[in-house]
């Protein structure tokens, strides 16, 4: 894990216990911090506290100390030590920070009043990466953001360093949390995906190179409007040093306008720029041009050599939960795109693929699917499930067959039914997952499981 000394006798709440939560309180308490954590689920809070009295047995010696409040237990281990307390029932004043998942809410949730009442910063584990920066052997930091395809550019980006023989490290958005893993050696190179919640906790991190693959309406829940969505993802830009290197996709008109304010180095570039991708089997299509075109000026930016970057390209072997094809089955292809969260990231699988059987739905994040239409002609019927499910049924019905099937189980079962040879079952959900499934991975696992069942 990464330790600080930067760390080094503060006081912090973590908020939140999922993965990155924990890896937070491990590193910040290894570091010799005081962790106050909390979780609103009991039993994220009993294996937080289990797994860090398991990681001290057999080391040091094991002291309890008083809470911070009648909550729970405080262990101490050596100068850090970690607390189980809800932290809106606590006084605030005098801690260094708050560190929140980046799926807290902030401009609704009570720690945010509470946080300001109390004159303390509501940070991310990114801004604590930020901070520990300083002690690292010497890197390089490349953070990408965007609405869509920016997992696809993190990892291409990881991918074509490690091939070169350049030590790098995934982390974000993606990957294992980045406070959880080893350090990289001198020279190594930082890849981050950076949603726009994460670049809000964020304050202090200067990347050396800054990707934007795009921008569209997405997080409306979270943000005043669509200018208050892209003016979070044009704050990594903000961060950077002069002398550091801005790339940006300009194939739409917010991320063209964030390009005319940029005054330090910017490479613009366009999907249009690739022109053939033949030579590369994991990255077809209009989108995917557009990951490249990125990836490209990047990794050129950071020293690889054009060969160097074609063996990268012609060798990505794609992600999971991205067009991923799971199995073919009696002639139809069954393919996992549940990363696409919101319409514009379900268009490009749309128009991959000419005859579809489409299931979709989940927690919607707009109330259209615009950017889908043009490749409704694909669509030879659709199975839409989740809280969406009605919204979208009302959209699609006049434009193809609509199955209501509620929960994805349901819509495996009747794509099945449907779908004939050399046609393709997609789950592109255009929506978030949150309302039947923890995250789009798990909504993904849960495809390729129901898929893999079938005889």
């Amino acid at each position: 894990m990464i330790v600080s000394d930067a760390f080094r006798g503060k006081r912090y709440v973590v908020l939140g216990l999922a993965r990155s939560g924990l890896a937070t309180v491990r590193a910040l308490v290894a570091s010799g911090a005081d962790v106050t954590a909390w979780d609103s689920k009991e039993e994220a809070r009993d294996s937080a506290l289990e797994e860090h009295r398991r990681s001290r047995e057999g080391g040091s010696r094991l002291d309890r100390v008083a809470p911070p409040s009648e909550s729970g237990p405080r262990l101490r281990e050596g100068d850090g030590s970690l607390a189980i307390a809800d932290p809106l029932t606590i006084d605030l004043t005098g801690f260094d920070g708050i560190i929140v998942s980046p799926g807290v809410p902030i401009n609704r949730h009570p720690i945010a009043d509470a946080a300001h009442a109390a004159h303390v910063p509501l940070l991310g584990d990114i801004e604590l990466f930020a901070q520990a920066r300083a002690g690292l052997p010497p890197h390089k930091v490349v953070g990408i953001t965007g609405t869509n395809g920016k997992s696809t550019t993190t990892a291409l980006i990881h991918h074509t360093l490690c091939s070169a023989g350049i030590p790098a490290m995934l982390g974000g958005n993606i990957g294992l949390p980045i406070l959880g893993q080893e350090p990289l050696p001198q020279g190594g190179v930082y890849v981050l995906e950076l949603s726009s919640y994460q670049i809000d906790l964020t304050h202090g991190l200067d990347c050396d190179v800054v990707i934007l693959t795009n921008i569209t309406p997405d997080h409306l829940d979270r943000y005043i409007d669509f200018a208050d969505y892209a003016s979070a993802k044009e704050r990594l830009f903000t961060m950077q040093h002069v002398d550091k290197v801005a790339v940006i996709a300009c194939d739409d008109d917010p991320s063209r306008m964030i390009a005319s304010r940029i005054n330090h180095r910017l490479h613009r570039v366009h999907a249009a720029d690739v022109m053939d991708q033949t030579r590369w089997p994991s990255l077809q299509g209009p989108h995917n041009a557009q990951n490249v075109a990125c990836a490209i000026a990047t990794c050129t930016a950071l020293g690889l050599d054009d060969a160097q970057i074609e063996a990268g390209l012609a060798s990505y072997p794609g992600l999971a939960h991205r067009m991923e094809r799971i199995r073919e089955l009696e002639g139809v292809l069954w393919v996992n795109d549940s990363k696409a969260t919101n319409a514009t990231s379900s268009a490009p699988a749309l128009a991959a693929y000419p005859v579809v059987h489409w299931i979709l739905g989940g927690q919607a994040k707009t109330d259209d699917l615009d950017a889908c239409a043009p490749h409704f002609g694909h669509v030879k019927a659709a199975y839409v499930i989740g809280e969406a499910a009605d919204l979208f049924e009302r959209l699609l019905s006049p434009h193809m067959a609509v199955t209501n099937a509620v929960t994805l189980d349901a819509a495996v079962v009747a794509a099945r039914a449907a779908a004939r040879a050399g046609e393709t079952v997609l789950l592109s959900p255009a929506c978030a997952s949150f309302d039947q499934f923890r995250d789009f991975e798990a909504r993904g696992d849960a495809f390729r499981a129901l898929v893999e069942k079938l005889a």
